[in-house]
């Protein structure tokens, strides 16, 4: 081209020469460019304008007006064509025709070439027969080759990655342990008497302890497909999956695999998110290949929540009061329609409706076995609920106890015991328990809430405790008192002094101080000991244990071999806690030989037993046998014994403590003809009371205190005395809800004061009317036989014989002649105005209002009692 020229349409440098053409110049050039062929082949209606006569025919095409340029057929103008042909040749862009004359792009080298598809009766321009032009949004829009290409690609990818999901989804191994937690029964001795029950309310039992018909309601109502699906269910699968998406997820429509799998494994039930419902899916999929469907609804049903209870086993038992294989169609149905809303009350409207809801599916899926069935089957009565606590009572006291020991000698801790299913047989008589509250109530009945009383009963043989009473109402007053109840012993304790001097080779023939302790400084008594009643200088052993003498047993305590480490170990090998022991021992030295240490009434229960069971001695204890479900014996009973002193000691022990109920502190109150044993006990200013008692078949304690109640000062200082209402002192007051008022700062403190009477009163009472409820129908045990061991230990000199009566003396036979009983209790003395008197109160202290008793065991007719000091702080104080 010339330097110069102005380019032509499609070559370089359009748009940047000349200003812009008029579009009618525009258009006509178009038109003349339009002449050469630009469309499709494939279009029918487009011709190439070489071939098409009418190009060439000036008769029949209009003649376009001449435009400045080279004439056709000339040089210039066979350039300008082939120019055009180039430059059609090199752009890939139509003219655009519409009803407007487009105007050209400006961008330089992108120009379409006139004529072509877009000229004059091209595909696209006027008057040609191309299609439409493409709005521009669909420019973006890419073709259907692509989508599918991409979903393809994506479906892969997650269907590979459910693959690699699924492949690393295990079953797991542990369970929950709610999911298996089974409650614990306690039963009395018998195994078969129910005491409570605690925990979770389950009992696991196997799928052919299962009636049919709850294993059909149940799949009819959950999961009807149970027995065909693959543990999932696609329909409610989705449905599950939204609800957790869109936040309203609980637990959602799963089938009953996937129900098992998230209540029963660990790790499944805690979280609501969409990974734990894919893995739930997983799990159910895998389970169903790995469980059998009769194992999958075994553990289904034995895990669920049916309200009252869990596991179907227990909810039988909860609603009907039957094994879950007795159920009835009814019972079945009632109990699987529970299982959606487990709170439901037990006739509520819309449980009644699911309740009917459950019979037409069961009709509908199985109908010959159903279908007829269901017609008459109606609404079931349930068993009333038992809303009462099960420690009220003297229940809650047995459980206390059981609880207890089975933490401090097994390590089984509440929670260990109420989720593992444990059947615990006690050492507990439903009848003698009974009888232990029925002997207290009676012979303490007019007296206040501020007396308490503690009873335990040992068998002697086996260290099982039978009995004991330790309240009348756990749940007003959790205090049990034989068990946590530690108060001085006072003089029933001398029977251990008793059997260390025996066993240290001593025998009841010696001769002991009965007016004067040897030395008369012994460690523990710098004041001195005295009795307050009149005795000789020298009783034998039998004497001073029936008439309780102090000054007797504080003295053969100092002459042991060992001294009072003899007795201290025999006293720990009987079963007495150590550390109380060592601290009474280090306060109060020799005292410890009369009983200045504190005890409980089942350590004493179970002391006594060596002297009922020549010599051996069993650790008391609660539990006979713990059981797992499957009735193995996990833990059996405890009943070791050791010997603590020699047969022969325990028989002459026995010599002497008949004698207490015979002639001495507590005569008249022995069982009739059945041989008995035992010692009283009262502390200083009659703080404590006590009676120890044993026969071949049982030991029983009995102890009492009194603690009055009253508003204190910050400093202690008594303000008001208030009378409690229940066994405690009220910590707020009237026990109601206060703000000022709390444990630790209470309302009343209590203070231990004088019971106002002595062990051989109301303590004997109880233990006898115990007792002979015991040992009603049993066989009558005799005691050994005295064995008169050892050897005499004369701490005194003995003193001068008396004449004894000649065989035929016939004031043997007379009971009108006092001196009857001379050589048995008192001794007999020349002067026949003496009176024999002895402590009232077994302390060493003087009788102070000039008392006496007869020297036979029974009070005067003018008591003495120590005047009732002012009472000292205390609560259940470790005397």
């Amino acid at each position: 081209m010339p330097q110069g020229s102005a380019p032509q349409t499609g070559e370089q440098g359009w748009g940047s020469g000349d200003p812009q053409r008029r579009p009618e110049a525009a258009y006509e050039q178009t038109g003349a460019m339009a002449a050469q062929s630009y469309g499709s082949p494939q279009d029918p209606r487009q011709h190439d304008p070489r071939q098409d006569p009418r190009q060439h025919d000036p008769r029949q095409q209009p003649q376009a007006p001449r435009e400045p340029g080279p004439r056709p057929g000339s040089r210039r103008a066979a350039r300008a064509a082939q120019g055009e042909r180039d430059t059609r040749a090199r752009s890939n862009q139509e003219t655009m025709v519409g009803g407007e004359v487009p105007r050209r792009s400006r961008g330089r080298g992108s120009n379409p070439p006139p004529g072509g598809p877009g000229g004059p009766g091209g595909p696209k321009g006027p008057g040609g027969p191309g299609k439409p032009d493409k709005p521009k949004w669909r420019r973006f829009i890419p073709s259907w080759k692509i989508v599918m290409a991409s979903m393809t690609i994506l479906a892969a990818g997650i269907f590979g990655m459910i693959a690699v999901a699924y492949a690393n989804t295990e079953v797991p191994n542990e369970t929950q342990a709610s999911a298996t937690a089974q409650g614990s029964t306690i039963y009395y001795r018998d195994g078969k008497t129910i005491i409570a029950k605690l925990g979770t309310p389950r009992k696991i039992v196997p799928i052919n302890e299962m009636a049919d018909v709850v294993k059909d309601a149940t799949v009819a109502i959950e999961n009807d497909t149970f027995y065909e699906d693959s543990g999932i269910s696609i329909q409610g699968m989705a449905r599950s999956l939204w609800m957790t998406a869109t936040g309203q997820q609980l637990q959602g429509a799963s089938t009953i695999t996937q129900q098992m799998a998230r209540g029963y494994y660990d790790g499944l039930s805690q979280e609501v998110s969409i990974k734990r419902k894919v893995s739930e899916i997983f799990i159910a999929v895998k389970l169903d290949q790995q469980k059998s469907k009769e194992e999958i609804l075994q553990i289904y049903l034995n895990t669920i929540n049916f309200g009252r209870a869990y596991g179907i086993e227990a909810a039988s038992q909860a609603y009907f009061g039957k094994k879950a294989k007795d159920l009835t169609l009814a019972q079945g149905a009632y109990l699987a329609a529970h299982i959606q809303t487990p709170s439901w009350e037990p006739d509520a409207p819309a449980l009644k409706n699911r309740f009917q809801t459950v019979l037409q599916y069961m009709a509908r899926q199985w109908p010959d076995k159903y279908a007829e069935k269901v017609k008459t089957a109606t609404f079931p009565k349930v068993k009333k609920s038992n809303t009462e606590s099960q420690m009220g009572g003297i229940n809650g006291y047995m459980v206390d106890a059981v609880l207890r020991e089975l933490k401090q000698q097994r390590g089984l801790t509440e929670d260990v015991i109420k989720s593992n299913g444990y059947k615990i047989v006690t050492t507990f008589d439903k009848n003698l328990m009974q009888a232990a509250k029925t002997a207290v109530l009676s012979n303490t009945s007019g007296l206040s809430r501020e007396f308490h009383t503690s009873l335990a009963a040992v068998n002697p043989k086996n260290g099982q405790v039978v009995a004991f009473y330790g309240g009348t109402n756990y749940l007003k007053d959790s205090w049990n008192e034989p068990f946590d109840s530690a108060k001085q012993a006072a003089s029933a304790f001398k029977p251990y002094t008793l059997a260390a001097w025996l066993q240290a080779g001593y025998s009841l023939k010696s001769w002991v101080p009965g007016s004067e302790s040897v030395p008369k400084l012994i460690p523990g008594f710098e004041r001195g000991l005295r009795n307050s009643h009149n005795l000789p200088a020298s009783i034998d052993v039998v004497k001073a244990t029936a008439q309780s003498v102090n000054t007797a047993y504080a003295s053969m305590a100092y002459a042991l071999p060992g001294k009072i480490d003899d007795l201290k170990n025999l006293v720990e090998a009987a079963g007495f806690s150590k550390d109380r022991v060592a601290e009474d021992i280090k306060a109060h030295n020799y005292q410890f030989a009369i009983g200045s240490v504190p005890v409980t009434a089942v350590e004493q229960a179970a002391g006594y037993s060596i002297f009922a069971n020549e010599g051996k001695y069993t650790h008391y204890h609660v539990v006979k046998e713990v059981r797992l479900s499957n009735n193995l014996v996990a833990y059996p009973e405890q009943k070791s014994s050791k010997a603590v002193i020699s047969p022969d000691a325990a028989a002459d022990a026995t010599v002497a403590l008949q004698e207490v109920l015979r002639s001495g502190t507590a005569a008249g109150k022995g069982l009739g003809n059945r041989p008995s044993a035992g010692k009283t006990g009262t502390n200083n200013e009659e703080k404590e009371a006590w009676f120890v008692g044993y026969t071949p078949q049982f030991s029983t304690a009995v102890g009492m205190y009194r603690e009055e109640c009253w508003t204190t000062t910050k400093s202690g200082k008594k303000i008001k005395r208030v009378t409690p209402t229940q066994a405690n002192c009220p910590i707020t007051p009237r026990y109601k809800p206060s703000k000022k008022y709390n444990n630790d700062n209470p309302y009343t403190r209590p203070f231990e004061t004088s019971l106002g009477f002595e062990g051989a009163d109301r303590p004997t009472s109880v233990w006898r009317a115990f007792m002979l409820a015991a040992h009603q129908n049993k066989p009558v045990e005799q005691f050994p036989t005295r064995s008169d061991s050892g050897t005499p230990e004369n701490i005194v000199p003995s003193p001068t014989p008396t004449p004894t009566p000649t065989p035929d003396d016939p004031s043997l036979d007379d009971p009108r002649n006092d001196d009857a009983t001379c050589g048995v209790v008192p001794p007999c003395t020349d002067d026949s105005d003496q009176i024999i008197t002895v402590d009232p109160n077994e302390n060493g202290q003087p009788d102070q209002d000039g008392g006496q008793f007869d020297g036979r065991g029974r009070q005067g007719t003018n008591p003495g009692r120590v005047p009732e000091p002012m009472p000292s702080p205390s609560r259940r104080e470790l005397w």
